[in-house]
């Protein structure tokens, strides 16, 4: 049995998603430019997806940009908001995905923007009270705050976060990329500016994403080129990773609150054995309670002296890939800024595992069983 248990960082191809693009890899090839009838085909099926993906969202098709994933989805809309909007101050926080967080740094080092930080307590949770605070010193301001932290699952509000920056006159962008095709987003309802996703996060092809934009929001495009998505993305489409995309996010709403069930199942079903198999475990962000942590991710704490990659590697010999590291940065060690950001024991090792619909409680199991093994092999060492 080898156990995959890094649905974080990337799921794997749902085949009925598989099925719904292998037309477009053979039978649908024309270039959706083209205004013949092979080109006008293939238009067709990329404005029917933009379509199902607006209806999910519940916003207008027009809102919605088609990208190479969410990394290209959060540089465009911080980037091109900046520069559209002049925007002179942004706020975000130490526990974003370095897709946000390097943008914002290198923005700031090169003059464009002044950056502030958000506090974060020791749990993840963003403290939306500072929030406010640096909303009313600087009005106004770009504010990109994830909804689900990827490394350790602590949900934020950001229904309030939004409310909060509509006061202040504020851009609102959110990461989602990690709760697209997990938690539902109306966008009629939620003050947001920016939202993204990526299709490999819910069983989707890889290299394909999207960008939504509120139609109030003017930008120009972050890739220039050709006409491609209403002047806002040029190059040509990623066809069939358009399609799966749309599929993918269908099967996902379709299914949303099964897979719920299960996989909160198996998250609560792994804290329970690691709790009883491994003394002094301990768990990273909030993840006991359920209506504040994203279910398909799980950060332990592990009172081992194996970090980081050597934790990791024998976790890949014994049959189990996950993903995750220690706090501390000691050689070609980097280590985790969440973990950091958050002031976890550098001395204990950290490992993520993240879930997918197609886990199951066997291999659950067998995950615990082996991780410990290991830990009881290291304290007798």
């Amino acid at each position: 049995m080898r156990v995959y248990l890094d649905n974080a960082a990337t799921t794997p191809l749902d085949k009925e998603v598989l099925e719904t693009m292998l037309p477009f890899m053979t039978e649908f090839y024309g270039n959706p430019s083209s205004i013949h009838t092979h080109g006008r085909e293939v238009r067709s099926a990329i404005e029917k997806s933009r379509k199902t993906i607006a209806q999910l969202l519940n916003t207008s098709p027009a809102e919605i940009v088609f990208t190479s994933g969410g990394t290209e989805a959060d540089n465009t809309a911080i980037r091109c908001s900046i520069e559209a909007l002049g925007i002179k101050h942004a706020i975000s926080s130490p526990i974003e995905h370095h897709a946000v967080l390097h943008t914002l740094e290198s923005l700031h080092k090169a003059g464009r923007i002044q950056l502030h930080m958000v506090e974060v307590d020791k749990k993840g949770y963003i403290n939306l009270n500072h929030l406010e605070e640096l909303l009313k010193q600087y009005p106004k301001s770009l504010v990109s705050l994830m909804h689900a932290n990827n490394e350790i699952g602590n949900v934020t509000d950001i229904q309030l976060a939004g409310e909060l920056c509509r006061q202040h006159g504020a851009i609102f962008h959110s990461d989602t990329v990690q709760t697209m095709g997990h938690f539902r987003h109306d966008l009629q309802k939620l003050p947001v500016d920016f939202i993204v996703g990526a299709a490999h996060k819910f069983h989707g092809p890889k290299g394909v994403g999207f960008l939504y934009i509120n139609a109030q929001n003017r930008i120009q495009p972050f890739i220039h080129g050709g006409s491609q998505e209403r002047n806002m993305r040029g190059g040509t489409e990623n066809v069939y990773g358009i399609i799966g995309l749309a599929k993918a996010l269908e099967i996902a709403y379709r299914d949303m609150d099964e897979h719920q069930q299960h996989i909160q199942r198996l998250k609560s079903r792994m804290i329970a054995k690691l709790q009883t198999e491994i003394e002094g475990i301990a768990f990273n962000g909030d993840p006991i309670q359920s209506d504040k942590s994203l279910y398909t991710v799980l950060n332990v704490s592990l009172p081992i002296a194996e970090v980081g990659e050597m934790l990791l590697f024998n976790l890949d010999i014994n049959k189990i890939s996950a993903s995750g590291g220690s706090a501390c940065t000691s050689g070609s060690e980097i280590g985790s800024h969440v973990l950091r950001s958050i002031h976890a024991n550098p001395e204990r090792a950290s490992v993520r595992f993240s879930f997918s619909k197609f886990n199951t409680e066997q291999e659950i199991d067998f995950a615990v069983q082996t991780l410990a093994e290991m830990y009881k092999k290291e304290k007798v060492a």
